[in-house]
């Protein structure tokens, strides 16, 4: 028989190996309410500053004597700065922190916000816009990253929603705000209020978000950056994904550009402050991103898009009615079928990557906000070449690529499972 120090030995052995808890957020435990509520503020001060023009079009377009083109270009020169400067902000967040990089962005756009009011002529309005958007692109991607890090699997496309939910609140408030306070005291006093709202949100953003716990700095290394992107877009999904985000966003930018413009002219001819009211849709938007996480629970992420996709191709249908009540229920389809395809896609790319976080997120985003340009631009020049029919027509087509994509992505997983599957005798 062996010694009994021996046999004590051979029992601690074999008892099963303990593994650490999970210490990364789930709802309900310690500090999820303050992060929620901290990106909850930066999803609102990013949208209410990135669109801040968007509603105030009209003005700005008689104010310095241009067309509805010329003036989109104070949202597609923020939304394509973003797009392009994502990437490069991501890999910042890589080696500095999420925390870090997301308050140096805040800090920076809010206060160009303030400087924006006083552009002397279209051109500085366009430039300091493109400033504002290269600045906000520390934000999108970094939140991502930081709630794939720091919430558990789980709970991480609930969370993913209520940070595009802030999104929503923050494009419907900056809208309506600069629609009303425009009417009464004209488009730059607007900017200047959203200026200052953004700049209270920044605050309370900083002063809630808890200190990251499971981020690893990383180096900034070109050659290990292009090794990172080119593997995700080497990765079918995750190209899926991203060519969704543009697509959606194109139908949403192209819409939400011109609507003013629509709604100014007969058979509506409404004031400023009315159609800034027309925002409030954007509440739709809130709920259905938040709403993102059952939905995919429910019908799986193809089926939640498909959804989101016939959704938003009923409401730009019912849009091309001459009656106000018709063009805004299909105003709240599209927004509700835009908010929730962004949600399960954007939600999905934090999922998939393995690795590189932030830059998978930031190539979303990038798509994302290349779509918003797209849209913007593309959506003016329809409805300068046909009305309103011409947008719609582009949102449609948009639409037909989210459609088309996700059937792709149907086959492909099932001709992955039958050559998974093994041979039967």
């Amino acid at each position: 028989m062996p010694p009994a120090s021996t046999k004590a030995s051979t029992i601690v052995d074999a008892r099963p190996a303990v593994t650490a808890p999970d210490s990364r957020m789930t709802p309900g435990g310690p500090g999820y309410r303050r992060m929620s509520l901290a990106l909850f503020l930066a999803g609102v001060a990013t949208f209410a500053l990135l669109y801040s023009t968007q509603a105030l079009l009209p003005l700005i377009s008689d104010d310095f004597g241009v067309s509805a083109s010329s003036a989109s270009w104070t949202v597609s020169a923020a939304t394509g700065a973003l797009a392009l400067c994502v990437l490069p902000m991501s890999a910042l967040s890589e080696r500095f922190g999420r925390r870090t990089l997301m308050t140096a962005s805040l800090a920076v756009a809010v206060t160009v916000a303030l400087l924006v009011p006083f552009a002397p002529s279209v051109g500085a309005l366009i430039a300091l816009r493109a400033v504002q958007g290269a600045a906000l692109a520390g934000l999108p991607a970094s939140a991502m990253a930081y709630l794939a890090e720091e919430v558990r699997p789980k709970a991480l496309v609930a969370a993913v929603g209520l940070f595009v939910a802030g999104n929503s609140i923050g494009g419907m408030s900056g809208r309506v705000i600069t629609g009303w306070v425009a009417q009464e005291w004209g488009w730059r006093v607007a900017l200047g209020a959203i200026g200052v709202i953004a700049v209270v949100c920044a605050v309370l953003f900083r002063a809630l978000l808890p200190t990251q716990r499971h981020f690893k700095a990383g180096t900034l290394n070109p050659k290990a950056l292009a090794r990172t992107v080119r593997g995700h877009l080497a990765n079918p999904l995750l190209c899926r994904l991203y060519a969704i985000g543009a697509l959606f966003m194109t139908v949403f930018g192209g819409v939400y550009t011109v609507i003013g413009y629509r709604l100014t002219a007969a058979p509506f001819s409404l004031p400023q402050g009315i159609i800034g009211s027309i925002f409030l849709v954007y509440l739709v938007g809130t709920v259905s991103a938040s709403a993102a996480g059952k939905l995919v629970a429910r019908l799986g992420r193809r089926g939640a898009l498909y959804l989101a996709g016939g959704t938003t191709a009923a409401g730009l249908l019912l849009s091309l009615a001459d009656a106000l009540p018709l063009v805004l229920l299909g105003l709240i389809l599209i927004t509700a079928g835009f908010f929730a395809g962004h949600a399960v896609a954007s939600s999905a790319v934090s999922h998939t990557a393995t690795h590189g976080r932030a830059q998978a997120s930031a190539l979303y985003q990038s798509a994302y906000y290349v779509g918003s340009s797209a849209g913007s631009t593309l959506g003016a020049v329809a409805f300068h070449a046909g009305g309103w029919f011409g947008t719609v027509a582009l949102g449609l087509l948009a639409v037909g690529g989210v459609v088309t994509i996700t059937v792709a992505g149907t086959l492909a997983a099932r001709h992955a499972r039958l050559v998974a599957a093994p041979a039967r005798p």
